[in-house]
């Protein structure tokens, strides 16, 4: 195998995250839509994603182990992303009268409560996240952000393909 074709599909990786926070900040700072909390927790995904990719391009490991690894962890963070976003998607598609309460903001939960509780409180009440600001083709930002890591979802499956391959 081929030791430098795993540069390649983590450099096709990091430019993905790079095109899909992009796309959150421009959407963001130009169409002036405020991220709700899972929007922050999915580009978190985004970006641990890019910067397990940028590091698995800079190390390019020729062996099974380094390939295997780097495909493991973006696979965790990917898979992550996934999950807050189908789990926003999911918010979205609740009837009004089932949508949990929305809470304290994303700010003032980083600032007074530990990370542990801020996660738990904001996948299990984070009825702001609910709220549809945007569709386009008739599927909302978070159903395109899911979109994105499914698509996403093939650079580190591709990874552990190189590593099974070896």
């Amino acid at each position: 195998m081929n030791q430098a074709a795993l540069r390649p599909v983590a450099l096709a990786g990091l430019a993905f995250c790079v095109l899909m926070m992009a796309v959150a900040l421009g959407l963001e700072h130009i169409g002036g839509f405020e991220p709700c909390p899972l929007c922050v927790f999915q580009r978190v995904a985004v970006i641990v994603a890019g910067l397990i990719f940028a590091v698995a391009a800079i190390h390019n490991p020729g062996g099974k182990v380094g390939a295997g690894i780097y495909g493991v962890l973006g696979l965790a963070a990917v898979g992550t992303g996934a999950f807050i976003a189908g789990r926003h998607v999911w918010l979205q598609s609740l009837p009004a009268d089932q949508v949990p309460s929305c809470g304290p903001g994303l700010d003032y939960m980083m600032d007074v409560l530990p990370m542990r509780d801020v996660i738990s409180m904001v996948l299990n009440s984070s009825g702001e996240c609910a709220e549809i600001d945007f569709m386009f083709l008739g599927f909302s930002l978070p159903a395109w952000t899911l979109l994105g890591f499914a698509i996403l979802a093939l650079v580190p499956l591709r990874m552990l393909w190189l590593a099974i391959k070896r």
